[in-house]
């Protein structure tokens, strides 16, 4: 629910019946440069405290940029809640490393605290962040309760520490469970209905894919490092020249592609998880499909990090745009029936009920 300035249907999907809408992104590195380099500079002078401000102007540019339809989204935060997140979450972080130094039992005070009120901080911000999303003037909103919460941000963190992690995928599957199930659109509600063996599949699938480029890699470069390092030293300890140069260099080529591939690992595995989570999601009886291909997004991710590295930095809005727009035009929509007549029933529920979410919703830990 993450990525999504609201405008009429164009005409020619005034009458779109069942089929497929893909979503599009009208964004440009170009015009993000400019937003993301005032952004930076602001936030420096300020000390920090135009970040929240700055979240707001990107946001609204991103949501305005992504269309389904034809109609884009709308960001509707607000900069002071945004700052009241930042300055909760930096008093926390600073009160934890502060307490420390005056008694250890003060600091694991301080911690307990933290961990208690996290989840409650958590659900408060997911409630402000879908509330000030809104797509043809109609806002989204999350229902979770506390309770609910607190199962999935302390009860499963802590079991799944307590498994050494082998819980993990349940965690995963818990979190998106919760988060896909209680978010809505007006009055139409989010599901999701992926199981926690589909989790591990694609969890130990991902770690297979890993280990095996990592055998892969190894296999291939340790012979030649090894026949290069016995052939840089002789017989009484002086190594030729050649040969030494041939293995260091060959030892940082190891490294580099080690290194290189396990960087891949990441867009693999959200590749994954993105197509795993998504294609197991309905809005209504509207179903969503994610097809992102694992080459296209490790393509864009090493390329990514090639270019800021040769750019000082520079090319940072410009890749964020291009993994941006990939992962959101990799997702459609299959409409099941009119989705203008989805739309207008979903107006006159939510005006009939009203939006009933006047409960704290000035508030976002921006995380």
């Amino acid at each position: 629910m993450d990525t999504f300035q609201n405008n009429d249907f164009s005409a020619s999907h005034q009458h779109q019946s069942s089929g497929t809408l893909q979503l599009e992104f009208k964004g440009s590195g170009s015009e993000y440069f400019r937003i993301w380099i005032v952004n930076l500079l602001l936030t420096i002078i300020t000390l920090g405290i135009y970040s929240a401000w700055a979240k707001v102007r990107r946001n609204r540019y991103l949501y305005s940029s992504t269309q389904l339809g034809g109609s884009s989204f709308e960001y509707h935060g607000n900069a002071i809640a945004i700052l009241k997140g930042r300055i909760v979450a930096f008093v926390f972080i600073f009160g934890y490393q502060l307490a420390f130094k005056f008694s250890i039992g003060l600091g694991f005070a301080m911690m307990a605290l933290m961990v208690a009120i996290m989840p409650w901080l958590v659900w408060k911000s997911l409630q402000f962040k879908l509330y000030n999303s809104s797509y043809r003037g109609i806002r989204f909103g999350f229902r979770g309760t506390a309770g609910q919460a607190y199962t999935t941000f302390l009860l499963w963190p802590f079991l799944t520490g307590l498994s050494l992690y082998l819980l993990a995928p349940v965690f995963h599957q818990r979190l998106k469970q919760f988060q896909h199930n209680e978010s809505r659109f007006g009055s139409t509600h989010f599901s999701f209905d992926a199981g926690v063996g589909q989790f591990y599949k694609a969890y130990l699938l991902g770690i297979g894919i890993m280990i095996v480029g990592v055998i892969v890699i190894c296999v291939g470069f340790g012979s030649t490092v090894a026949a290069l390092a016995a052939v840089a030293s002789n017989s009484d300890g002086h190594g030729r020249p050649g040969s030494v140069f041939g293995a260091v260099s060959s030892m940082f080529l190891f490294m580099f592609v080690l290194y290189l591939w396990l960087f891949a690992i990441y867009p693999i595995f959200l590749t994954l998880l993105q197509n795993l989570i998504w294609n197991h999601t309905k809005l209504g009886e509207h179903q969503f499909k994610n097809n992102m291909v694992w080459s296209r997004m490790s393509f864009i991710a090493v390329t990514n990090v090639l270019a800021i590295v040769c750019t000082l930095g520079l090319f940072i809005p410009f890749a964020q745009i291009r993994a941006l727009r990939y992962r959101i035009e990799s997702l459609e929509l299959e409409v099941n029936g009119s989705l203008d007549n989805f739309i207008a029933e979903t107006q006159e529920q939510v005006n009939a009920a009203g939006e009933g979410m006047a409960d704290l919703l000035d508030f976002d830990l921006s995380l």
